[in-house]
């Protein structure tokens, strides 16, 4: 990778490095100039360096995609994406979202530390759009951390409703005063979903000083901060977004890239 996340300032251990990346389903392009770049994003997932690494528009399988892409030079993968692109001694989590006509797609984790009981809980709005979370308890230095995936819808209202459902999942299956984050695509172009996700004990992922918005959409020239960790429990040590021409081409959206620590 010519463009990688900067290595973390903080001794091994410190902190939880989180990385959250919309991966496009590892294609990109349309019709036949449509190109496979899921194994660019492999490389792309393990430079990152995350000790979790929150994935969206992950598939597991997709007929036709595979088939079309059995010709390239390096081929669909024979196993899920999730467990693809997952780096050596990584745990993986996976549920599906969205069942379509050749296939489906949904969210992932990866994560360097142990992991727990996988959940999903589907958030929905209307039928046009299948939404769901992914919750995975994470054993961290002797702490159960509650890493929820999302990827909200793109109509407003939706996202509203989403964050009312994201909040009764967490009330419902993750203890009290255990440390949460919820990681993923939120679709909030406005910018209007902080003040919701405040009202239920869940902050923005940002450091004390320094940068307070971090722009992740469109890849290429990146405007909108629809990729975002909430937390509670934890503090943000630093932000960052891995950018340049490598990480332009892999997907629509930049990773963000957090690090965090117990309050």
């Amino acid at each position: 990778m010519r463009s990688v996340a900067r290595p973390s300032p903080h001794a091994p251990g410190a902190v939880l490095r989180v990385a959250t990346y919309n991966i496009h389903k590892g294609v990109r392009g349309l019709g036949p100039a449509r190109r496979l770049e899921i194994h660019n994003l492999q490389m792309g997932v393990e430079a990152l360096d995350a000790d979790l690494v929150c994935l969206q528009e992950v598939r597991l399988f997709h007929h036709r995609e595979a088939a079309y892409f059995d010709r390239t030079w390096f081929g669909w993968p024979d196993k899920g994406q999730a467990e693809f692109l997952a780096p050596d001694g990584y745990e993986v989590a996976y549920r599906t979202n969205a069942v379509t006509k050749y296939g489906e797609h949904g969210n992932a984790l990866l994560s360097r530390w142990p992991i727990g009981d996988i959940g999903h809980h589907d958030v929905s709005d209307h039928a046009f759009e299948q939404r769901g979370l992914l919750h995975v308890p994470v054993h961290w230095q002797g702490v159960v951390v509650h890493a929820v995936v999302a990827h909200f819808g793109l109509i407003h209202a939706s996202r509203v409703r989403q964050v009312e459902r994201l909040a009764a999942f967490v009330r419902e299956h993750v203890p009290a005063g255990a440390p949460v984050l919820v990681a993923g695509d939120f679709n909030d172009w406005g910018e209007r979903l902080d003040a919701s996700m405040r009202g239920h004990g869940l902050r923005r992922a940002q450091p004390a000083h320094g940068m307070t918005r971090a722009a992740t959409f469109p890849s290429r020239l990146p405007v909108f901060a629809l990729d975002r960790v909430y937390l509670r429990g934890l503090r943000c040590t630093t932000v960052q977004v891995p950018r340049g021409p490598s990480w332009a081409r892999m997907s629509d959206h930049l990773p963000l890239v957090v690090e965090l620590a117990l309050e």
